[in-house]
């Protein structure tokens, strides 16, 4: 880590993370729309390009795509294809999974490596229920198929909420074994995007309980450092990962992560939208890459941990 770009609190930049759209093919329950404005902007892939060479200059290794749903943009073969070609330590995807199936193996041809499917329940009637739509059975088929490709890891992003799926943790953590799959449970965090002002309190259901229970069954257990310290707990051949919410100061002080909005700019933090830095707009204008790096950097210390330490 010695070498990398460091922000103004000693957090070496490792990722970017790029939603490079808005738009969705469901209406999950607690969407938070990966904090970012509503806009309906999108980089083409040559900008989406240029952005990624430039954070190759300064040391990023990993790209992450997201959105909205990254799969409902035609172009994410050529997307992935292009920044495959810069020659990425890893590129990965976070995805709801629908349209999976379909453009797995030409996404793995193009050079994604692993992917992140959403998917908090395994009862076709509780998913409807979720994400607006009865499509479970695609979902399922799409991480079946991106194992059978060679993505590794394939992760499931389960979204735990009281009275809802609190109680199918075990019977999806079944399913991940099954298919040789990571668990990624996820604690929920208020959406201010839910019309329902009691939204938290419904269905927040805190996971520390359980991840108790974790530990007393685990074979192993590892720490992510640069990942929020978070655990990993390996248990009959398995694997469990908790996300906590983001109101800690781990969260903060851990996070080696840029972000990019759909419509160009650099988001210096996933909880902020007033100390964003426009970038696409240059490229566009054909500056110099120096004049490129020097924005780079101007997002990045603007970097500024939202929970800091007392």
């Amino acid at each position: 880590m010695k070498d990398k770009v460091r922000d103004d609190y000693e957090r070496p930049i490792i990722s970017l993370r790029i939603s490079i759209t808005n738009r969705c093919n469901v209406d999950c329950i607690y969407c938070h729309h990966d904090g970012m404005l509503e806009s309906s902007s999108e980089m083409t892939p040559d900008e989406i390009y240029e952005i990624c060479r430039i954070a190759k200059k300064l040391g990023v290794e990993k790209i992450r795509l997201s959105g909205g749903e990254p799969l409902v943009r035609p172009d994410i073969v050529e997307i992935v294809e292009k920044i495959n070609s810069l020659d990425f330590k890893d590129i990965s995807i976070t995805t709801n999974g629908i349209f999976l199936e379909k453009f797995a193996q030409d996404l793995v041809d193009a050079g994604l490596d692993r992917v992140n499917v959403s998917l908090d329940t395994l009862d076709e009637e509780t998913y409807q229920m979720i994400v607006g739509k009865n499509v479970l059975q695609r979902v399922k088929d799409g991480i079946v198929k991106s194992c059978e490709v060679g993505m590794y890891p394939v992760k499931i992003n389960m979204v735990v909420m009281n009275n809802i799926n609190n109680d199918e943790i075990m019977d999806m953590f079944e399913f991940t074994k099954e298919h040789g799959v990571i668990l990624q449970l996820i604690e929920i965090i208020e959406s201010e995007s839910c019309d329902d002002n009691d939204f938290n309190s419904k269905y927040h259901y805190p996971l520390a309980e359980f991840e108790k229970h974790l530990a007393e069954i685990a074979d192993e257990i590892k720490v992510r450092e640069f990942m929020q310290d978070r655990k990993k707990y390996f248990i009959d051949g398995g694997e469990i990962e908790v996300v906590h919410p983001v109101d800690n100061t781990n969260f903060c002080k851990n996070c080696t992560r840029l972000r990019i909005t759909p419509e160009g700019k650099i988001k210096p933090c996933l909880l902020r939208n007033d100390n964003l830095v426009d970038l696409v707009e240059f490229i566009r204008y054909g500056v110099s890459d120096e004049e490129l790096v020097d924005i780079f950097l101007k997002g990045i210390h603007n970097r500024e941990p939202f929970y800091k330490e007392e």
